[in-house]
């Protein structure tokens, strides 16, 4: 398979998935990402299983038909071929968000983020993991163009480059709104048992 057209981008967007989406698991049996969840509109599952380029691992109850076969809808795929995992995170708003779990560097909590320059790009500072934050709109506008110490403001946990293994185990910790029962063992299979 080449690997240049396997479609590694996954539907963030709910809308796209609302029927009977598939969740895709590499060739190790992992999932390909946690957050987002590598799912697939049901029909994107179809395809691949009708290209074999996948193996169906779990089944809805539901069938499509065609004029001349039916199938039931694939819920849970895993890729013939492995596909290796990014080397190097991409350095995105919703990668950043994510690697501070969606909270305020500067006050902790959630909900409207924007990102702060460490040390502000007018005295120098870059746009790169080691200088920005996801802030509330609050704490930005509370430290503006200032350094932390003239702000008076503290940084919960100083930021840096997340390895791609990070990324992926804080992912996990904000599951979708849906998980279909099929799924849950293959999401979970290497979380630590409760006594």
């Amino acid at each position: 398979m080449n690997h240049g057209e396997f479609r590694t981008e996954f539907v963030r967007e709910p809308s796209g998935l609302r029927h009977y989406p598939a969740l895709v698991l590499n060739a190790d049996y992992r999932p390909l990402s946690y957050y987002p969840l590598s799912l697939w509109p049901w029909q994107e599952a179809i395809k691949a299983v009708w290209l074999d380029r996948v193996d169906i691992v779990a089944q809805y109850d539901h069938v499509v038909r065609s004029p001349s076969t039916h199938i039931r809808i694939p819920s849970v795929v895993v890729l013939k071929d492995y596909v290796k995992p990014q080397k190097r995170v991409a350095f995105t708003r919703f990668n950043l968000f994510l690697r501070d779990e969606f909270r305020c560097q500067y006050c902790g909590s959630k909900g409207e983020l924007t990102f702060d320059h460490v040390v502000p790009r007018a005295a120098g500072g870059t746009t790169n993991w080691e200088n920005v934050v996801a802030a509330c709109a609050p704490c930005n506008l509370r430290k503006g163009s200032k350094s932390l110490r003239r702000a008076g403001m503290s940084l919960r946990k100083p930021p840096r480059r997340p390895a791609p293994e990070e990324l992926q185990n804080t992912g996990r910790k904000f599951p979708p709104n849906h998980l279909h029962d099929s799924w849950i063992d293959f999401l979970y299979w290497d979380a630590e048992l409760q006594p």
